[in-house]
């Protein structure tokens, strides 16, 4: 079924339920996962950001998009990529080391994620 393709969200936006389930779910990460899986059966797995948690969001999710959902208590840790950029986004001044390659911003870190 392969991967979904990258999403960035504009750094000034504010990430709400209402922003995530308009235009990162229903635009793009929901209908890319629906042409990549078609027929299969797959569920959705998020961590505990307040977007994700949001009632909104899970009942979008599970009521109106029909998604078995894992419950973000039954979630594990970030994956790398997002965890990168949620702290290069949020801490401020930061060097990561991604791939043994050192990044000290979003849009550098950007291509090697992109590209794997």
């Amino acid at each position: 079924m392969g991967k979904t393709n990258m999403i960035f969200v504009d750094p000034s936006a504010k990430v709400n339920s209402l922003y995530y389930c308009r235009l990162v779910l229903g635009k793009s990460l929901l209908p890319d996962i629906q042409a990549r899986c078609r027929q299969h059966k797959w569920t959705y797995q998020q961590d505990g950001a307040p977007a994700h948690t949001a009632c909104n969001t899970t009942d979008y999710l599970k009521k109106k998009q029909k998604i078995d959902l894992i419950e973000p208590d039954m979630c594990g840790p970030l994956t790398v990529p997002i965890f990168i950029l949620l702290t290069m986004l949020f801490a401020g001044p930061v060097s990561i080391v991604y791939h043994g390659r050192k990044f000290n911003t979003v849009k550098k870190l950007k291509q090697p994620i992109t590209t794997e």
